[in-house]
């Protein structure tokens, strides 16, 4: 629905609306993995569609994940730019310039996931009869090539992008409190949106890269990976972001809420028009009151 709506509505006019309806698409991508994954943890970790498909699949859930994150960051980037500098950032903010990002972002989640491409992800376990996928892995390979490959993807897609976000958005929240503005249910919804976007990223993406870290730090150090059953629950939050994210586009654009009731037939109570003139005539002194209504 949300992609309908940023294609046929509101027709990609805003850089804001580039950054999310990537965000969308990485979440139906994201999505449509879901499946393989279902069934291989109900078939009792057991692959059974070959080596290729556990490569494209383990490299899809690692771009659309880090892909969600670095359009996440581009957008609270782009609210901290709109909002600290309004004016001297119109020229900045331009539409083709967001495509721009957004084809970056793209192509570095991509380069991202080669090394999971072309590396072997499925092994037999005889024990159990069952073959797994991506779960096991040699213990000269985690302790080494995977070690430098995760730690670095790790700190700087996501360490790096948390960091961004949350200054971005501690100095956006720090300049909505300082600027006067009249319209005080816009500065709530920026704040509103604020949280959200923390609260998403935080929560579905923090547990996951964090106990990812920590388990190869402790594979390196102490050849331990108690931590990886933890981080396999743990990567089931990620999931949560596609439910979390709506409310992202919901509260990013007040012309996005306009087009979701419209889309689904609802009736929004309607606004009074920015001048409204109601003449009230009294019996008594038969005077007429003028007054305004202000929209928000």
């Amino acid at each position: 629905m949300a992609i309908v709506i940023f294609l046929v509505k509101m027709k990609v006019r805003k850089p804001a609306v580039v950054y999310m309806l990537n965000l969308a698409t990485a979440d139906v991508l994201f999505v449509s993995i879901l499946p393989f994954l279902i069934i291989y943890r109900f078939s009792g970790n057991n692959w059974l569609i070959g080596e290729g498909m556990c490569r494209f699949v383990m490299a899809a859930f690692y771009c659309n994940m880090y892909c969600s994150i670095l359009f996440m960051t581009s957008i609270s980037v782009d609210r901290f730019i709109a909002v600290t500098y309004a004016v001297r950032s119109l020229s900045w903010r331009t539409v083709n310039r967001a495509w721009l990002v957004c084809g970056v972002i793209w192509a570095i989640s991509l380069a991202s996931t080669v090394p999971l491409l072309l590396g072997e992800q499925t092994i037999f376990i005889y024990e159990l009869n069952i073959t797994t996928c991506y779960d096991v892995q040699y213990s000269d390979d985690l302790r080494g090539f995977y070690f430098y490959y995760f730690t670095t993807l790790l700190s700087l897609l996501f360490f790096l992008p948390l960091t961004i976000t949350t200054f971005c958005y501690i100095r956006t929240i720090h300049s909505l409190g300082t600027i006067k503005m009249n319209n005080m249910r816009r500065r709530l919804r920026a704040i509103y949106l604020t949280v959200i976007v923390l609260s998403v990223f935080i929560l579905c993406f923090g547990p996951t890269n964090v106990l990812h870290f920590s388990y190869y730090l402790q594979m390196y150090y102490y050849d331990d990976d108690s931590l990886y059953e933890a981080y396999t629950l743990s990567s089931t939050i990620c999931s949560i972001s596609c439910c979390l994210d709506p409310l992202i586009y919901y509260l990013a654009s007040s012309e996005c809420q306009r087009y979701v009731y419209s889309f689904l037939g609802w009736k929004k109570d309607s606004r009074p028009p920015r001048r409204q003139r109601l003449a009230l005539t009294d019996n008594e002194e038969n005077t007429e009151v003028t007054f305004r209504e202000e929209t928000c």
